[in-house]
């Protein structure tokens, strides 16, 4: 079989009682599809806790893996911040506007909601601050800060992509992972090796509006009622269809080429898919929560999702759900015969076709090999 170029992963989720991603008026995130509205999870807030997870499995507990940062603060915060303690207030003052502009764009030095939220990464801010501190150093006053700072401006963009084009992961792992756009700079631009769907529920949505008091602990008898608090929120339940495609020659050239570590990436990464759950109201509904149902797919033709086996809402049933997955994939085979290698876990009696059960720890050890196998 040839190498595999893409990783495709279909899940299963359920979470009872929860409030898992909220809309601007704070309810759920909903989706209409097949004449149904259906409870949905972004793909935004899955891809943050993944990547924020503090877990055995975490990227950050990855050898090599370097760090991001998502902020309008970048400048502010990690270049310079540290240099005022060392260095007189004007000469920072007369630094900090063009080193915003640089990153941010020409209007940055009027202030944070000037800036767009950018992601940059450890190795890109550690230069930005030696840089920023060399200027310091050199400057004698205000007036040589400016000076120096305007001609460092003038050569930023070729020098930082020199950095980028010498690191391994410039940009951090999580624009490695999920790419980052910098309208500023164009070239600062990562296409995106891992693509993630919205999540939604397999049947029509099931929400409650759950009404609620806080109980004043000082309530005196004579006080007309114990809830000094009344307040409504709304619950969902659901069962939750997932997709997650990785580009996997994508992927390994974003690690700089390291395929070692884009495996360790991938074998991580299927553990969170499995296992972290959106952490919404954690400490009122607990929505913690494990794949019941995961197939992974390695193949070379192009990925195609599985949702549309939910176009028709179906009972909230795990083995309802197993089921139609399964016969939905298997006339898709019988269609295009695309011949991808199959693993999967399952809580359910129905297994998809052309697939080999096992743990989850067999399906993140065979993932990574199928990446280390792209690299070859």
């Amino acid at each position: 079989m040839s190498r595999s170029r893409f990783l495709q992963i279909h899940t299963l989720h359920t979470y009872t009682g929860a409030l898992l991603n909220r809309d601007d008026t704070g309810l759920a995130k909903q989706l209409p599809y097949g004449g149904t509205f259906r409870t949905r999870i972004s793909s935004q807030c899955l891809k943050r806790h993944w990547r924020k997870a503090d877990d055995v499995h975490a990227l950050s507990e990855i050898d090599g893996a370097e760090d991001s940062f998502r902020s309008r603060e970048l400048v502010t915060e990690r270049v310079i911040a540290p240099l005022r303690a060392e260095f007189p207030k004007e000469v920072i003052d007369a630094l900090e506007p063009e080193l915003q502009k640089a990153v941010y764009g020409e209007k940055a030095d009027k202030g944070k909601r000037s800036r767009q939220t950018l992601l940059l990464g450890a190795p890109e801010l550690a230069w930005l601050a030696g840089e920023a501190k060399r200027l310091a150093a050199e400057a004698t006053d205000a007036k040589a800060a400016k000076t120096g700072v305007a001609d460092w401006a003038k050569s930023f963009k070729d020098n930082i992509k020199a950095l980028r084009e010498a690191t391994a992961l410039p940009g951090g792992l999580t624009a490695a992972l999920f790419g980052r756009m910098v309208t500023s700079d164009p070239a600062a631009n990562i296409d995106a090796p891992v693509h993630v769907a919205h999540a939604f529920t397999v049947h029509a949505q099931e929400s409650e509006s759950d009404y609620f008091t806080a109980v004043d602990d000082l309530r005196r008898d004579e006080d007309d009622s114990g809830a000094d608090t009344i307040q409504e929120t709304e619950l969902t339940s659901g069962l939750y269809y997932g997709y997650v495609v990785i580009d996997l020659p994508g992927l390994i050239a974003n690690c700089g080429g390291n395929a070692a570590l884009a495996g360790e990436v991938v074998h991580n990464l299927v553990y969170l898919i499995a296992e972290v759950s959106p952490g919404a109201k954690l400490g009122s509904t607990a929505p913690y929560g494990r794949a019941e149902l995961m197939l992974l797919e390695a193949g070379d033709r192009q990925p195609r999702s599985l949702a549309a086996a939910y176009r028709k809402a179906i009972a909230n049933d795990l083995e309802v759900a197993a089921e139609t997955l399964s016969q939905h994939l298997g006339k898709l085979d019988g269609i295009y015969a695309t011949g991808e290698a199959r693993r999967h876990l399952s809580m359910a009696d129905a297994a998809p076709p052309s697939s080999a059960p096992g743990s989850l720890a067999e399906l993140a050890d065979w993932a990574k090999a199928k990446t280390l196998e792209a690299a070859q």
